[in-house]
C-alpha cells in the first residue's frame, strides 16, 4: 500500500512540475519574454510535449528569443506534427509551400495541409484549396497517396 501511495504522489508531483514551467514559460511568452519562455519550455519540448515543441516551432520561425533558423522551427513542428498536432501539422505545410527551412516542395505541403484539416484545422482545409491551384493532377494525387501513407504510419516518417 505504502508503494501505491509513493508511486501515485511521484506521478503528481511531476505532473504538477510541468503544469508550473508550462505556466510559467507561457507567462513569459505572453509577456514577451521569450528567454524565459525558451528556458522553461525546451526541457517539456526535449521530453516529447507536443504542444511545447510546436510553440518552440513558433519561436525560431518568428525569431522571438531565439535567432530566426526555420530548420530549427521546421525540426520542431515536425516532432508536434507527428504526435497529431494539427496546428503543427499545418505550420510544416507552410514550411514546405514556402521553401522555408525545407526545399519547397506543394506536394508535401498538400499532405500536411489535407492532414491537418482532417485533424480539424479550418485554416488548413482552405489553404490546402489556395495551393491546388498550383498543383497537377498527378501531384494532388501524390500528395492525397502520401497523406493516406502518413496516416496509416501515425505520422511517423512522413
Amino acid at each position: 500500500m505504502m508503494k501505491l501511495t509513493l508511486a501515485t504522489l511521484l506521478i503528481f508531483s511531476c505532473a504538477t512540475a510541468w503544469a508550473a514551467d508550462f505556466y510559467k514559460g507561457l507567462a513569459a511568452a505572453e509577456a514577451g519574454d521569450f528567454a524565459t519562455a525558451l528556458t522553461e519550455w525546451k526541457p517539456l519540448a526535449e521530453q516529447g510535449d507536443a504542444s511545447v515543441q510546436y510553440n518552440l516551432g513558433l519561436m525560431y520561425d518568428n525569431g522571438e528569443g531565439v535567432i530566426e533558423d526555420d530548420k530549427e522551427a521546421v525540426k520542431w513542428f515536425r516532432l508536434a506534427a507527428e504526435q497529431g498536432d494539427a496546428k503543427a501539422q499545418s505550420n510544416l505545410a507552410f514550411m514546405h509551400a514556402n521553401g522555408e527551412g525545407v526545399i519547397e516542395n506543394n506536394v508535401y505541403a498538400h499532405m500536411w495541409f489535407n492532414i491537418a484539416a482532417a485533424n480539424g484545422s479550418e485554416n488548413a482545409k482552405g489553404n490546402k484549396d489556395i495551393l491546388v491551384k498550383e498543383m497537377t493532377t498527378q501531384d494532388i494525387s501524390k500528395a492525397q497517396d502520401l497523406a493516406r501513407e502518413c496516416v496509416k504510419k501515425n505520422y511517423k516518417d512522413c
